[in-house]
């Protein structure tokens, strides 16, 4: 899909590349308001989902809390500390196995999968000791 440039869309694209964070709506309507200073939340809400829908980004549904965003759409591994609620990358290599292995024990179409490990991240570790 051709998208009509949008220097709002391009703003929020350009903060989400410099950040590893995954960032919540709130968080980047926030940042980019600096720059963009007109910009509705809406604005940002709905450039996120078609960002989305083009596959620029990807959205992190964590947990059941605040929707989380990131640039990075290549298949990756994420982790979710239980205490802060930081998301972070888990830089290695995908298991593709895993899918082959779903498959073979479901009968419909797997196009794709996503993992989040959960536990206590770094900081929170060293904050009990």
């Amino acid at each position: 899909m051709n998208l009509k440039y949008s220097k709002q869309r391009e703003a929020i694209k350009r903060f989400l590349m410099s950040r590893k964070d995954h960032p919540t709506a709130d968080q980047i309507y926030n940042a980019v308001r600096e720059e963009q200073p007109n910009i509705s939340l809406g604005t940002v809400y709905r450039n996120l989902a078609l960002l989305e829908d083009v596959g620029e980004i990807q959205r992190l549904h964590v947990n059941g809390n605040t929707d989380r965003f990131d640039a990075d759409v290549s298949n990756h591994y994420h982790f979710v500390c239980n205490t802060c609620g930081c998301v972070q990358d888990i830089p290695m290599e995908m298991q593709v196995s895993l899918s082959a292995k779903a498959q073979e024990h479901f009968d419909g179409v797997i196009d794709y999968y996503d993992t989040c490990f959960h536990g206590k991240c770094s900081n929170c570790k060293e904050l009990q000791h």
